[in-house]
């Protein structure tokens, strides 16, 4: 819902960062760009089968796609956006935010993904989201028992597990 009020509008852009220009709008999107193509690339060489038998690689592959060509349409019309804000501490905690994706994926496979998912998720929503201990907890315990009840127990998807 847009805002409406005239003050709200001036306190909402005094507290919004201040835009960071063209470039890094650019940048931005060739990032994209080419993490678009390295998944098309990695994608293809999973095999993508037929549309009437789709191989593992299919879905990755179409994502992909979409990413690059999205990104593409933005690196074109990128230069007269002004949405792409200066960095900032707020950029700081989506950069903690990838790190810990990172830590997952690289913990899933050695130690199951009960642990990793769990810490995630708690750091999620005690740091960056900001929630309290006892919900930061309890949320994290419950998300990673729903995860496990839905995707191990009744889609039965060969996840590497502890239990």
């Amino acid at each position: 819902m847009p805002i409406t009020d005239p003050l709200e509008e001036e306190v909402a852009e005094e507290t919004r960062p201040p835009h960071a220009g063209p470039v890094p709008q650019v940048v931005a999107a060739l990032v994209a760009l080419a993490v678009g193509v390295a998944g098309a690339i990695g994608s293809f060489g999973l095999g993508l089968g037929e549309l009437t038998h789709p191989g593992p690689g299919l879905w990755p592959f179409a994502i992909s796609i979409v990413i690059a060509v999205l990104s593409l349409t933005l690196v074109v019309t990128g230069r007269g956006l002004q949405d792409a804000e200066r960095f900032s501490k707020a950029t700081l905690l989506t950069a903690a935010g990838l790190v810990t994706l990172i830590l997952l994926a690289a913990l899933l496979p050695l130690i199951g993904f009960e642990i990793p998912s769990l810490l995630l998720v708690f750091v999620w929503l005690r740091w960056l989201g900001k929630e309290s201990w006892q919900s930061s907890i309890v949320i994290s315990i419950v998300t990673v028992a729903a995860f496990y009840l839905l995707f191990v127990l009744l889609l039965q998807v060969p996840l590497p597990r502890l239990i």
